[in-house]
């Protein structure tokens, strides 16, 4: 006999497994016209057009257009802390070690990350572009990362495994490059060349800033 104080499904609504599904879809077609277009540009009915559903669901599962492209830094946050923490982790552990070839690792997983996902680097740099909306974006969506690469690096400077007495700049400068190059992936594949020119680029800076003479 069915329990009838279980919770049941009204005809129409949609399983928790298929609300879950039209979510994803709805915030990776939003990262990617927020990614090719910009903030302005991107409208909650084309998110719905191009996901194939109306603008009621889009609201439901997001909220308004501001709550939509804050969801969209939140996805691809959290895939890159997926790819990126356990091998900070790892640089931290060889702060007395090998920390070089840890950073080398650590640079490896960014550029493949952003080789997987390149509508990240479009959504930030347009982002970038106009520093003084969206204000907390970037203290929830990147500082945090960010600032963990720079405490293994201040870590070590004091340690004396390596010299960086500006940490906040190293990074920073290395994510901006490494970004400016990646944008291309945004409209179709770029070339084997280009990818390996890109991580050798990155391999070389990091070892004349860091290697030991």
């Amino acid at each position: 006999m069915e329990d009838l104080n279980s919770t049941r499904r009204r005809p129409g609504r949609p399983r928790a497994a298929d609300a879950v599904d039209t979510r994803e879809v709805i915030l990776r077609v939003a990262t990617d016209l927020f990614a090719r277009n910009g903030f302005d540009a991107v409208t909650v009915r084309a998110v719905a057009d191009a996901a194939g559903v109306d603008v009621a669901t889009v609201h439901h599962h997001a909220g308004g257009k501001l709550g939509l492209y804050r969801a969209c830094f939140a996805l691809v946050f959290e895939a890159e802390r997926r790819a990126l923490e356990p091998v900070i982790a790892a640089a931290a552990a060889n702060a007395d070690g090998d920390l070089l070839a840890a950073l080398h690792r650590v640079l490896d997983a960014f550029v493949d990350f952003l080789e997987e996902r390149p509508e990240t680097t479009g959504l930030w740099l347009r982002r970038w572009l106009e520093p003084d909306r969206h204000a907390g974006i970037d203290e929830q969506f990147s500082m945090p990362l960010y600032e963990q690469v720079q405490q293994v690096l201040a870590a070590a400077d004091k340690a004396g495994v390596l010299h960086e007495p500006q940490p906040h700049l190293a990074v920073r400068s290395l994510i901006w490059a490494v970004h400016a190059h990646a944008v291309t992936g945004l409209h179709g594949d770029v070339p084997a060349d280009s990818r390996f020119a890109l991580r050798a680029f990155v391999h070389r800076w990091l070892d004349r800033m860091y290697a030991q003479p």
